[in-house]
């Protein structure tokens, strides 16, 4: 049934609405050289809060740039580069309190850092060994934490949009003072998951924070060849949902812009969406050349607008930061990264009994005879399997 609201515009003669009439601005707070505009209005932060961010951001920097080697190296088989895009991830998640779900893409890892995942969680779990929260079950850069209220990642593109519409929901009749972020890329936003996930949270009045990274590329395909329209902000305008877009590469405007959506998500039980407005500076994987689909000179660009080197600018600007310490604090997690990923690469794979594992109380007589018949293809077999494949979990 229609609101009555939406009949009392009236024409009598036939007149379209363009795509332009709808200008949504984007929120700037921080220019290059990391001082504030002159009219912006700060976020909520203070000392402690603006070095816990930088923090984040110096480690997932350095943890993307060892990964990448390492996978590089033949030690993981995948990785997925946070490069570019920290502000985005990291400004967003520290606006988050403990107890509000994450659903992530596969590009959040900041995100993860910031609710406490160490360096030797992140290692256990790009090794698939036996430490791994998920046992191997996941290919690398796949995270998930109950502990840290982090929904484990999915492949496929897009599942976790109306996921989140129904988990936020959930705590909503619940009565949780809890809300569900939900992260995912403009080419996510291709997928039909998206249109009926943003749907169903305007329908149901879902808490949930709809959190569009727009990087400029669905992988090799760039924006203007994804949508005609003004970015993805006006669907969500579409849709009856609350929308904010934001300059992604601005730490301050993406934790401003995050505060206030989970207040308003908490306090009216309704959903956000925000879209920042970001680029990747790295390949979408450790699969791809992003030379084939993109110049240098564009990169070189994007360089430009670094948002850690911009959010840095701002500390020392504070006085809060320092060369001297950014440069210890780089050399302290490379030393940490490295020493982690020779201890993780050492650990042997999860049993081979974890495969049937976790889902069911007590594992079912499909699934015991299911291994039976792994166990003796590997007796069969053994040369074809890693030694360590036939032990069972300790």
């Amino acid at each position: 049934m229609t609101d009555s609201s939406t009949l009392d515009a009236v024409s009598h003669q036939a007149t379209f609405t363009e795509g332009q009439a709808l200008a949504i601005p984007t929120l700037k707070i921080l220019q290059a050289d990391g001082t504030a505009y002159e009219q912006a209005v700060m976020p909520m932060i203070d000392k402690a809060l603006a070095l816990r961010i930088y923090d984040t951001c110096a480690f997932i920097r350095v943890l993307d740039e060892r990964m990448l080697a390492a996978q590089r190296q033949g030690r993981i088989s995948f990785y997925m580069t946070c490069t570019g895009e920290e502000a985005a991830v990291t400004g967003s998640a520290a606006a988050l309190e403990a107890q509000d779900m994450i659903m992530a893409q596969y590009r959040e890892q900041a995100a993860l850092r910031y609710r406490g995942f160490t360096t030797e969680q992140f290692m256990n779990q790009m090794f698939s060994n036996a430490k791994d929260l998920g046992k191997g079950r996941q290919m690398p850069i796949h995270y998930g934490s109950q502990a840290l209220n982090y929904m484990t990642i999915s492949s496929p593109l897009g599942t976790q949009i109306p996921q989140a519409a129904g988990y936020a929901y959930g705590q909503k009749l619940a009565g949780d003072p809890a809300v569900t972020i939900c992260y995912f890329g403009e080419g996510a936003a291709s997928e039909g998951d998206f249109h009926a996930g943003l749907n169903m949270a305007a329908v149901h009045q879902a808490p949930v924070i709809f959190f569009c990274r727009n990087n400029g590329y669905a992988i090799s395909t760039p924006a203007n060849e994804q949508f005609a329209g003004d970015g993805i902000a006006p669907r969500g305008v579409g849709y009856g949902i609350k929308t904010i877009r934001v300059d992604g590469n601005d730490m301050l405007a993406v934790l401003a812009a995050t505060q206030q959506a989970r207040a308003i998500a908490l306090s009216e039980q309704c959903p956000v969406l925000i879209e920042a407005m970001t680029y990747r500076l790295g390949a979408h994987s450790s699969s791809d050349d992003p030379t084939g689909y993109r110049s240098r000179e564009e990169e070189a660009k994007w360089r430009e607008h670094d948002p850690v080197l911009r959010y840095k600018l701002w500390l020392i600007n504070k006085g809060w930061w320092s060369e001297a310490e950014d440069e210890a604090l780089y050399q302290t997690y490379r030393e940490e990264v490295l020493a982690a990923v020779k201890v993780a690469e050492k650990i042997p794979a999860p049993g081979l009994d974890t495969l049937v594992s976790d889902v069911y109380d007590q594992v079912p007589r499909h699934l015991a005879e299911q291994l039976d018949s792994v166990r003796e293809q590997i007796k069969l077999y053994p040369e074809q399997y890693p030694a360590t494949a036939g032990k069972e979990a300790k």
